[in-house]
């Protein structure tokens, strides 16, 4: 068994309260008792020199990694997804699903939820906190890398029975909101346990308003996939902007949304209303070539995945240590913040916050390492290090 006490030593952490510099973090069978001034008794300690600690990071919009997807319903593929995240500082997802059929989305929860009773205690795994699914409820403008083949209107029916093959796992759905019956759909989910994201869609700011004041509560990788912001016509961006107590996804590739966008979203919003995703594809830590996303054939080139027909960006390649550095490197916000942006706040916007996204006594000690040049130097999961 891989030892799960011990003491970090580390320049600094990054805690609820915000950064505290120097101190010791102290782990006892894989479970957070705190940061100290002193090092617990009887446990080894581990200088990590300069090197600052903050909490494995939280990606609530993931569809893969490493060649392999979570609608190819493959348990085994799916703890591969998982292995190689930890290596890259995820600890905590949300397996995100895509448009498609009623059967192969029904199919692609059952193997996740397996995926999640299959997991070992001591596994170097990152932990599937929930399902999101993205789709199949969109409509067809906006419909970015989504089969336009399975779109169709928001539906409790379908929910309700993708919740029973994920035994409760669904934590997010997302929906366009210019669906006749989105309202009804937004507080039918609720009652489910299900918060509603809003995305891929061709809807006026009001429409979106009609879905905020139901209970929908996250906007799907805000600017992509969304009628946009215009003095006239606001949009679904003019709707993430400024809607209080809503959550902007935003996928900081710098090729999904430049920099000044993200900046211009992250003023409006502040900081801790803004997720970090990552969208990641099946692609991602993969070598340039050709992909499948659901029934639809990807080519992946210079970092960029686009659909083989039609040219649509189709998600990213991106890790979320990739996207807090380009925050920072960018200007848009200090590492404190950006560190909060892949973490607590993504957790938050999932209603997963009281199990992952912070550095607190009793929690499982999933922790990500940083170096001085923010590249992601070890990751550790229920103490176990994995990367």
């Amino acid at each position: 068994m891989a030892e799960k006490s011990f003491c970090i030593k580390a320049r600094g952490y990054f805690l609820p309260s915000g950064y505290r510099d120097g101190g010791y973090l102290n782990v006892r069978d894989g479970v957070i008792e705190g940061v100290a001034d002193e090092p617990g008794q009887g446990l080894e300690v581990v200088d990590l020199g300069d090197a600052t600690v903050a909490p494995g990071f939280v990606d609530t919009h993931i569809h893969g990694y490493a060649d392999h997807d979570f609608m190819d319903c493959d348990t085994k593929g799916n703890h591969e997804i998982l292995r190689a995240l930890a290596r890259k500082g995820t600890t905590s997802i949300l397996a995100t699903t895509l448009t498609a059929s009623t059967e192969a989305i029904y199919e692609s929860c059952a193997a996740i939820a397996k995926t999640v009773d299959e997991r070992e205690d001591d596994s170097a795994e990152a932990r599937i906190q929930g399902i999101f699914l993205e789709g199949p409820f969109f409509t067809e403008k906006h419909k970015g890398a989504q089969n336009a083949a399975y779109l169709c209107p928001p539906s409790l029916d379908k929910l309700s029975g993708w919740q029973k093959s994920a035994r409760g796992l669904i934590r997010k759905s997302a929906i366009a909101p210019e669906y006749e019956g989105a309202v009804e759909y937004v507080r039918g989910a609720a009652k489910m346990g299900v918060r509603v994201a809003l995305g891929h869609s061709d809807a006026t700011c009001e429409q979106g308003r009609r879905a905020v004041d139901a209970g929908a509560n996250v906007f799907v990788h805000t600017y992509n996939g969304m009628s946009g912001l215009h003095h006239r016509m606001p949009g679904l961006v003019g709707c993430a902007m400024t809607t209080d107590n809503t959550y902007a996804e935003v996928i900081s590739d710098g090729l999904h949304v430049r920099p000044e966008a993200i900046d211009v979203l992250v003023r409006a919003k502040g900081w801790d209303e803004v997720a970090l995703v990552s969208d990641c594809l099946r692609c991602g830590g993969m070598p340039d070539g050709d992909y499948m996303l659901g029934e639809l054939p990807i080519v992946l080139k210079g970092g960029v995945a686009r659909l083989r027909d039609e040219g649509n960006i189709a998600g990213s390649v991106l890790t979320l240590g990739k996207a807090v550095r380009n925050i920072v490197d960018w200007g848009i916000e200090s590492l404190e913040h950006a560190v909060a942006m892949a973490t607590i706040v993504p957790a938050r916007s999932a209603g997963i916050d009281d199990r992952c996204g912070e550095i607190l006594p009793g929690r499982a000690a999933d922790l990500v390492v940083l170096g001085t040049d923010l590249g992601v130097k070890a990751t550790y999961i229920g103490g176990v290090k994995v990367a």
